[in-house]
């Protein structure tokens, strides 16, 4: 089940400008940097990759923040349980239960068709291990949604995240696929042996003849 986005921190003014303070601070101390931005974007679907570890959802709160960019990002409803649940909803977490029959792509469409400002992460992997195909639902949201995929990254190597180029969806996935996947070719994840490579399977009765 997807929870309707609440207020975040994001949205808090005051609150917003210490912790956006406290980030810039701590990727200054840390030797990181952020780049790229999606103002332009009243809407899209944020792509988060390579998804490796713990650290990548710290780090692009950091980024977010210091890029002064109000995003909701999708979590496996076990990290949302007491006592984090709240502050992780406030930090703009959004609980997907995938054991259900719940169809998150739907209620994402959904979620954008009754927002005016949606910027929804989707980590394509859905697991920090290392998957042969990435999930397709990220696809499937914006297509249906009719709003762009930004390429969000971090990269541990050149300890640089941010956001790269969007892209608008054809409905041709396959096409798609090859130019997403060639934004994160040389991109490192912080354990470079679960970067999980970015290409989808496609069923033989959906590729294009």
């Amino acid at each position: 089940m997807i929870i309707k986005p609440q207020k975040t921190v994001f949205q808090t003014p005051v609150i917003s400008f210490f912790f956006r303070l406290i980030a810039r601070i701590l990727m200054f101390c840390l030797g990181w940097r952020s780049k790229g931005s999606i103002h332009h974007l009243k809407k899209c679907v944020l792509i988060a990759a390579p998804h490796t570890s713990n650290w990548d959802l710290f780090y692009t709160l950091l980024v977010a923040f210091d890029l002064r960019t109000d995003i909701y990002w999708m979590g496996k409803d076990a990290i949302f349980r007491k006592p984090f649940g709240s502050i992780m909803k406030w930090l703009g977490g959004i609980p997907i239960d995938r054991s259900g029959s719940n169809n998150v792509v739907e209620q994402s469409i959904r979620m954008f068709e009754q927002n005016d400002r949606l910027v929804l992460t989707v980590p394509p992997s859905g697991t920090r291990s290392r998957v042969t195909c990435w999930k397709t639902g990220f696809y499937y949201i914006a297509d249906g949604a009719n709003v762009p995929i930004a390429l969000g990254f971090l990269d541990y190597r050149l300890k640089i995240g941010g956001i790269g180029p969007s892209i608008q969806t054809t409905g041709d996935i396959e096409t798609d696929m090859k130019v997403i996947s060639s934004f994160y070719a040389n991109i490192t994840g912080k354990y470079p042996s679960n970067v999980s490579e970015a290409k989808v399977y496609i069923p033989p009765h959906d590729r294009a003849a």
